[in-house]
């Protein structure tokens, strides 16, 4: 969750490592540091709040050095503050950047503390540049001491390290959070993102879990939990670097909504073709696999989370074979059963989700026929640790709420879903129908963008609410729950959703004409259920903001904000009735004020429990 940047160069790397971090910022962050070795003296700066406060105190004491590492704090252990900012040293030589937790932390830093190191900080950081120090009384090799260290350690982590005497060596390690190393040309760099790193280079190895490395000017030795030394890839980074750039939008969550039509196409480009599904989709290899599918268990967090539970309703009608969907945390920590021949799919924006990469594990070990990644990022623990991926082809998504992703999610849960269902036998006649209504999606999404001005509108209604309601059915109902997490992560509105029936069984009690409810109404066959549900509302005094099909024969009155979406195939509904609540969202929050894109206490890729 937190950013880690590191650097050893023949150039200065303070404005390297700065830079690395403002390009991290979107993952959620209170605190900001760095330290730079400058050739007799390793120094550090920190500063509580934005990367900006550390880069104008860098502005009047400057950090000057060829190696560095440098930090983005999410509060784990200890208050967001300065003293608990990283990096963390251990006396005047040596300091260290860490994402993730140490649980056997206490036990480390009360047999330190009896050896006579002195805590500056509450954080579980510190024990690690402690031990490290204690190691090398006797471990002359610095690397060699680290692996020790590393060895001691229980919990989830990515680590940095230098060391003044050490120089030429810039240290790294991963266990259950992600990190890359960046390779340049007589330099290299460390980075908890490849788009830290992409001002430097387009290089990346990606360390696996369990891995540490060793990274000079010239070379990289990476070595595996047994110590073995590892001759991984280089690969080049996919994302062009522009989807990184905000352009002429005022903020990377509205550019990100404005990009979903050209993002899904590419999502569907080469899946879907005239009338029927690449049957070629995961290989020749997997076919035969797919064909032995009997059940799927999908596993997700969040927003992925109501990504998969769409998904349900259409494996289940699709493809006619039982499908189950919970979150990631959960899943892991209690007993289940696996069915015979289970599909196990995993959906995650970022692939290093820590829930979900610990439930693919678990499911390894419980039975599961194969296990299938749906992500956007190539590279990512997740994709690599599954058996077959399905590519979102999303870009960079910036935004801590996601937008982009989610819609590019569905689109790849929608490909998925007919390749299931056509080697039961889907018909013909529903293939060609399906694929081609999915062809025509991105110009429905841009016919629905075209609308934000009437979205802009009826979020002025929202300025000074304090509560909302989201109702939807069918497979629209998790597109309510979508919509309720979007106005609540970035507006601070609270926002609660449920399905329309259940309304009478408890909801109804909230309603009042101070509880906006938001309600998605598509014109297939629950709408006159919907239709009913929506007079218990007005019954109620409730102030309605529907969002329904233009054909729906729901028209402006008393009491009903109205805003009409294209026809679109109904089992595609919840991919665009999910752009518009994006939207209302973005509106909303702008409305009030918050931070759109860094809103409080969130961050992007969640990497700790």
């Amino acid at each position: 969750m937190c950013g880690i940047v590191g650097a050893i160069a023949a150039r200065e790397v303070s404005a390297i490592l700065l830079e690395g971090q403002r390009r991290l910022e979107y993952r959620g962050y209170d605190s900001a540091g760095m330290a730079v070795f400058d050739g007799q003296e390793l120094n550090r700066l920190r500063r509580a709040g934005k990367v900006q406060q550390l880069a104008d105190a860098l502005g009047s004491d400057p950090l000057h050095g060829h190696l560095g590492i440098a930090h983005t704090r999410w509060a784990t252990h200890g208050q967001p503050n300065e003293r608990n900012a990283h990096p963390h040293m251990s006396g005047e030589r040596l300091a260290v950047v860490h994402n993730g937790i140490i649980e056997n932390y206490a036990t480390f830093k009360a047999e330190l503390k009896d050896k006579g190191y002195v805590f500056t900080s509450d954080t579980d950081t510190e024990v690690i540049a402690h031990l490290l120090s204690e190691a090398l009384k006797l471990e002359s090799d610095l690397y060699a001491a680290f692996r020790q260290v590393i060895n001691q350690l229980e919990g989830a982590f990515a680590l940095g390290v230098i060391h003044a005497d050490y120089p030429e060596l810039l240290l790294c390690a991963r266990k259950g959070s992600p990190l890359v190393i960046g390779v340049g040309m007589g330099e290299n760099f460390i980075g908890s993102d490849p788009l830290a790193l992409l001002q430097v280079t387009d290089r990346f190895i990606y360390l696996n879990e369990g891995d540490t490395a060793c990274v000079s000017r010239e070379q990289i030795e990476v070595r595996n939990a047994r110590g073995e030394v590892q001759a991984l890839d280089i690969k080049r980074y996919e994302h062009g670097t522009q989807s990184a750039d905000k352009g002429q939008y005022k903020h990377y969550m509205l550019k990100e909504i404005f990009e979903q039509p050209g993002v899904i196409q590419a999502t569907l480009n080469g899946r879907v073709g005239k009338g029927e599904i690449n049957t070629q989709l995961f290989g020749d290899s997997a076919q035969q696999l797919m064909d032995s599918v009997q059940a799927v268990q999908i596993i997700a967090c969040g927003t992925s989370y109501h990504a998969g539970m769409v998904a349900r309703y259409w494996i289940e009608e699709l493809a006619g074979i039982p499908c189950q969907v919970e979150i990631a945390s959960e899943y892991r920590y209690r007993k289940t059963i696996t069915l015979p021949n289970t599909l196990f799919v995993t959906i995650s924006q970022s692939g290093e989700t820590a829930d979900t990469l610990a439930a693919l594990r678990v499911a390894k070990e419980r039975g599961a026929l194969a296990s299938l990644a749906i992500c956007n990022v190539p590279g990512s623990s997740l994709v690599r640790e599954s058996d077959l991926c399905l590519m979102t082809q999303a870009g960079p998504e910036i935004g801590v709420a996601s937008t982009k992703a989610f819609t590019t999610q569905l689109s790849a849960l929608m490909v998925l879903t007919l390749s299931l269902a056509k080697t039961r036998g889907l018909d013909s006649t529903l293939e060609a129908e399906l694929t081609d209504a999915l062809t025509t999606l991105p110009a429905k999404v841009e016919e629905v963008l075209a609308l934000s001005q009437r979205v802009e509108q009826l979020a002025t209604h929202f300025a000074d609410k304090q509560h909302s309601l989201f109702l939807g059915r069918g497979a629209l109902y998790p597109i309510a729950l979508e919509g309720a997490l979007k106005l609540k992560e970035i507006s601070y509105i609270h926002a609660e959703a449920y399905p329309a029936g259940e309304l009478k069984h408890g909801p109804l009690a909230l309603v009042d004409s101070e509880m906006p409810v938001i309600t998605v109404a598509p014109g297939n066959e629950l709408l006159e259920k919907l239709k009913s549900n929506m007079q218990e509302v007005r019954a109620r005094g409730g102030e309605l903001y529907v969002f329904a099909d233009q054909h729906a024969g729901i028209e402006d009155q008393e009491g009903y904000h109205i805003l009409h979406l294209p026809k679109i195939h109904p089992l595609l509904e919840p991919i665009l009735y999910t752009v518009p609540l994006q939207l209302l969202s973005y509106y909303v929050a702008v409305i009030r004020g918050t931070d759109v894109d860094q809103p409080r206490n969130l961050a992007k890729s969640v990497t700790v429990e």
